[in-house]
């Protein structure tokens, strides 16, 4: 069993900076990508940032110069540094992974439950 745990969101004013956290844990044998998706009220979950194995990224425009996505693979962790956020950049952070539980297993995606980031005066 798999299990993607966000953590770090909240409250912030605007221009201020958060730092979201996702910790994956169980049977884990390899991991192609991490991403952080986020929804806002009445909109589509979007892809905000991706890391892939590699160590390459891609952001969403809206983000670039202000995002940062790591990772330390030997936590299978990943983290999504925000700064100068704007009060649209509030949503439901998503975690996600596409990994490979088993040798020889397929990839499949798992989400985390969830982090509320407000950005708000």
């Amino acid at each position: 069993q798999v299990q993607l745990v966000e953590s770090g969101g909240g409250l912030v004013q605007p221009g201020g900076s958060l730092r979201l956290s996702c910790a994956a844990s169980g049977s884990i044998f390899s991991i192609r990508s991490m991403d952080w998706y986020r929804q806002a009220p009445g909109k589509q979950r979007e892809l905000v940032a991706r890391i892939i194995s590699g160590g390459s990224t891609n952001y969403v425009d809206s983000v670039k110069g202000r995002f940062t996505i790591s990772r330390d693979n030997a936590k299978n962790t990943v983290y999504l540094q925000m700064n100068s956020l704007q009060p649209e950049d509030t949503a439901v952070y998503y975690c996600n992974a596409i990994l490979q539980p088993y040798s020889g297993s397929l990839f499949g995606t798992y989400w985390g439950q969830g982090t509320q980031v407000t950005v708000s005066s």
